[in-house]
């Protein structure tokens, strides 16, 4: 596929070479490192291999030989550890995984260098996905920072504490781009935006690998899921998705490959269908889009027991067909099912898979292994001194403060009632979460994380205020029932209190996989006790525990001050301390829209505009794109987010009004800290097509900065538009740009701004 004008002229590279957002404008190639191809070594192992070994090589099993808390779905092929040890030694496993420790990984690597025949090493792995023995901020959270530098040290962090439990190769990151809030999975993502998600994808990636893949506290990456994941129908967890090639192109694909452009070597294919055909066995997706316009060389792994999957999807007769179709499509190892060891030595002996095809995936496994060095060195990240040294540190802990303090989003301060003095007032911290330390990680940060360091909201607070004796803690109620006498004693501290904090929302099992909810507002018991406090008239601070957009109504909407708060992992109570006493300014901005109503989802800000858009005026909306009760707005956009002090930006130029094919448009603007207090603030820069051969949304974010500002000081930003940018996907899958007017703004939110406009010229 070639890139081309409106009139049908080849004007660029290939498809394959293309690029969209983030990683087009950094230069960056799609492919694997250079470095990452079969040696003459891999090539000799292979040679020696009987398709036992290879079935082996691709077979990925639970590690029972160092569980950190039992197999997650012991309902599915259980292996115990003496069975698993066996395997090892007969060549036929080629990564274990959710397995930690660094002596026992290491005592089961000794098993396959020294006990199977060809001593291929393993590959340990885990879904290790914001943090290990330290979390930090679920996905979500952290992307509110919009801040890469601290994804990319959050998950250098993270390799460095998991590599140090005897780990090469995470399952992370997730780079599904999420648009429907009641998917609990949206946790676990950057959010709705593709320019976000292509921008923090890369960084993480960065992050886990560092700069080394043979270091020992190199972690592979894995971005996740291959693909169209976060498009499941109705946000309902596994669900089928339906959408046309140019959404898949344009939405779904870009931060996959701006993770590859970061170096990550595998990926893994998604649950879901896609027009129909399950991902797992999707030969569109894996091998003509991945391996062929890509050119991706790395491996592609199942998610857990997703190619066994195809049968209850209807696509596949039985288990033996499963193994067929997802090995023909491109899956190259199989995660717990199995599959691979038990089917592949008969379905190459009968011809219904060419022995070429599982060479070519044993190819990519052994490359794998050899790219971290595994050869050479089996035993990198299996040293039990390194695991005492790096867990846990005070950086470590540090890092999580910081991290969860800069994804805090303060949604409304309504006579500046925040921040809160920490003398002078006394507090009731009232809601299920106030004390709680079982609801801070969020979803996949209790797998192996030390719970010891997690600090809830009524520790943090305390430890900054003068008089800790001075803070009154309730619960109230839990997060889905009453408790006895609850709200009257909530009722009761509230009176007492000059300022009360609500610790309110969704509950930790509430978000992440299998967790879609219909209705994301806050659970009813909840909102009756928001409804009590209320009543007393004290000034009210809603602290919203989430993994997603919530919707708010009543006086929980109506409350002077509201912060999102998240999970911010293990010192969650200390970053919500800084910012609610001032230590730290908030500067978080929304990666989400946070609907008026759930019957909204799913919901974004970067929809087409159709034929009958809604007026600016609320009046007369009769026939337009409306509900009957409410406009299809966001009660908080996405880009979104208050500080303690005020940011004015002003004088936006373009440095030419018509930008020419192979040119670059400078955008600038001043910004300004009128405030009394230092901050940083988040400023977005935001397009729009006019006119297209197809609709294009009514914005979307091509650009963002941060700035950091004493009061009073002023900053210039810079902005760069190009070609590339201006970019999407027209007929037969050809990326197009095409000239005509497009509309600028410098803002802070996708919904504000200073508003520009130029024009793309023709090629030529």
């Amino acid at each position: 596929m070639i890139l081309k004008t409106t009139n049908g002229a080849p004007v660029g590279a290939s498809r394959r070479a293309f690029l969209s957002g983030a990683a087009a404008l950094a230069g960056l190639a799609v492919s694997a490192p250079k470095a990452f191809a079969a040696s003459n070594r891999v090539e000799a192992l292979l040679a020696q291999m009987t398709i036992e070994e290879k079935a082996g090589q691709l077979s990925v099993f639970a590690d029972m030989i160092r569980p950190p808390i039992g197999d997650m779905n012991p309902l599915v092929n259980i292996r115990n550890a003496q069975t698993l040890t066996a395997e090892v030694k007969a060549g036929r496993i080629g990564a274990l995984f959710n397995g930690v420790g660094a002596q026992a990984a290491r005592d089961t690597q000794k098993v396959a260098i020294e006990g199977s025949r060809l001593k291929i090493p393993l590959l340990f792995a885990a879904d290790v996905i914001h943090g290990f023995r330290t979390v930090f901020p679920i996905p979500l959270a952290e992307a509110a920072s919009f801040d890469p530098h601290l994804a990319e040290r959050t998950a250098r962090a993270t390799a460095l504490e998991a590599t140090a439990a005897g780990l090469h190769w995470t399952f992370a990151p997730m780079v599904d781009v999420a648009r429907d809030q009641r998917w609990g999975r949206v946790a676990e993502g950057s959010g709705e935006d593709v320019f976000l998600g292509e921008v923090l994808a890369a960084a993480r990636v960065r992050g886990f690998q560092g700069k080394d893949l043979k270091a020992d506290d190199s972690m592979l990456a894995t971005p996740k899921h291959f693909a169209a994941y976060g498009a499941v129908t109705a946000g309902l967890e596994y669900n089928s998705v339906e959408l046309s090639d140019a959404t898949l192109r344009e939405v779904h694909l870009p931060p996959f490959q701006a993770a590859f452009a970061a170096g990550a070597l595998t990926t893994m294919s998604a649950f879901n269908d896609v027009n129909g055909v399950p991902a797992t066995a999707n030969k569109m997706l894996m091998t003509d889009i991945l391996r062929g316009e890509w050119g991706f060389k790395g491996v592609v792994i199942s998610d857990y027991t997703a190619d066994q999957e195809l049968v209850a999807h209807g696509f596949a007769a039985d288990d033996r067909d499963a193994a067929r179709l997802a090995i023909l499509a491109g899956v190259d190892m199989s995660m717990q099912s199995g599959l691979y060891m038990r089917y592949l030595p008969e379905l190459v002996a009968s011809g219904a898979v060419p022995m070429a095809v599982v060479d070519a995936s044993v190819r990519r496994v052994l490359a794998l292994k050899e790219a971290i060095g595994l050869f050479d060195n089996p035993y990198r990240s299996l040293d039990p001194q390194a695991e005492a040294q790096h867990t846990a540190t005070p950086a470590m802990r540090a890092l999580s403060r910081e991290s969860g303090a800069r994804s805090i989003v303060l949604l409304k301060n309504d006579r500046a009632l925040l921040p809160l003095p920490r003398a002078g007032k006394r507090l009731a911290l009232i809601g299920p979460f106030a004390d709680d330390r079982d609801n801070v990680l969020g979803a996949w940060g209790g797998f192996f994380a030390d719970r010891r360091l997690s600090v809830d909201l009524a520790t943090g607070l305390r430890a900054q205020m003068a008089d800790p004796n001075s803070l009154i803690v309730e619960r109230g109620c839990e997060v889905e029932t009453t408790i006895a006498g609850g709200f009257e004693r909530a009722v009761a501290a509230a009176q007492a209190a000059d300022i009360v904090l609500l610790a309110i929302g969704e509950s930790q099992d509430m978000t992440g996989e299998a967790k879609s909810r219909t209705d994301i507002r806050i659970p009813p018991v909840q909102m009756r006790l928001a409804e009590a406090i209320a009543a007393t008239g004290k000034p009210v601070v809603v602290l919203l525990r989430h993994g997603r957009a919530i919707q708010l109504e009543g006086v929980v909407r109506d409350a002077p001050a509201i912060l999102a708060t998240w999970f911010l992992g293990s010192e969650m109570g200390n970053a919500v301390a800084d910012v609610v006493f001032g230590a730290v300014n908030p500067s978080g901005k929304l990666p989400v829209s946070f609907p008026i109503d759930s019957g909204q989802e799913p919901f974004f800000y970067n929809g087409r505009t159709t034929g009958r858009p809604a007026p600016s005026d609320p009046n007369g909306q009769e026939y337009k794109a409306r509900w009957r009760s409410i406009r299809n707005d966001a009660l908080y956009p996405f880009g979104f987010g208050l500080s303690y002090t005020r940011f004015d930006v002003t004088d936006m130029k373009l440095s030419t009004p018509r930008l020419a094919w192979n040119d670059t448009l400078h955008v600038t603007a001043k910004v300004k800290n009128s405030g009394a207090l230092h901050g940083d603030h988040v400023v977005q820069l935001y397009i729009r097509d006019r006119v297209a051969s197809r609709t294009r949304p009514v914005r979307e974010l091509k650009g963002f900065q941060r700035v950091s500002l004493a009061p009073g000081a002023e900053r210039e930003v810079r902005f760069e538009l190009k070609r590339q940018h201006l970019m999407f996907v027209g007929d037969n899958d050809y990326w197009i740009a095409e000239p005509g007017v497009f509309d600028v703004w410098i803002s802070n939110s996708s919904i504000d701004g200073l508003a520009a406009s130029f024009e793309l010229l023709p090629v030529g």
